[in-house]
């Protein structure tokens, strides 16, 4: 499907590329508190300051689980841990998240999963709207759900491509290759994903996943 070397390239691309607009902010919230100014100048570097580290903190938080080594555990997830760094994320993008979690088993695995979908799901509506996770047990199995909904909501063709397990139009690169790589975490757990699209909703489903796992 893809060369190891160039999928964690991409991965790390991916990764820099969400935590440049809040580092951009943080630099010149520092830039601008060395300049000579009044109290309002000042009170204003300082809030962007603040902005852009609480940004930047809740990004990598998010992206250490989606992408990293804190999804690998098939051990019993921190729910309260999990919902509170996904708010975090959303906190820093215009979609608000609303819960829907009936589950009697939901593993650092599933939360992987849950927030490689947060991604998608939230990059979908770009111009806001709410995003509704949904987790709940289906027979042996268990099924995880974002549904985004707001204006002008849009499932990319690179997406379809990339649940589809194909290469995009114009290639795999840092810009689409999340949506793949969350297919194969969802793989891992013997599950895959689907997405749909109609007005201004966009869902994306992870099913058929071990409930243990």
């Amino acid at each position: 499907m893809i060369e190891p070397s160039r999928l964690a390239a991409f991965i790390a691309s991916r990764i820099c590329h969400d935590l440049i607009s809040p580092v951009a902010s943080v630099n010149s919230a520092l830039e601008l508190l060395e300049e000579p100014g009044d109290a309002d100048m000042k009170a204003q570097a300082e809030q962007l300051l603040k902005n852009g580290a609480e940004s930047a903190g809740a990004r990598i938080q998010l992206l250490r689980y989606a992408f990293g080594s804190a999804g690998l555990s098939d051990t019993a997830a921190d729910r309260h841990e999990v919902k509170s760094i996904v708010e975090g994320f959303m906190e820093s993008h215009k979609p608000s998240v609303e819960w829907e979690i009936d589950t009697d088993h939901f593993s650092c695995g599933h939360a992987r999963v849950l927030m490689n979908l947060v991604i998608m799901a939230t990059a979908a509506i770009p111009r806001g709207g709410v995003v509704t996770l949904r987790v709940r047990n289906d027979g042996a199995g268990l099924t995880i759900g974002a549904i985004a909904k707001g204006p002008r909501a849009r499932l990319s063709d690179f997406t379809k491509s990339a649940l589809a397990g194909e290469p995009p139009e114009e290639g795999w690169s840092a810009r689409t290759i999340q949506p793949l790589f969350a297919k194969m975490v969802a793989n891992d757990l013997d599950g895959d994903i689907t997405a749909t699209a109609e007005e201004e909703l966009v869902s994306f489903h992870a099913s058929g996943m071990r409930a243990e796992g």
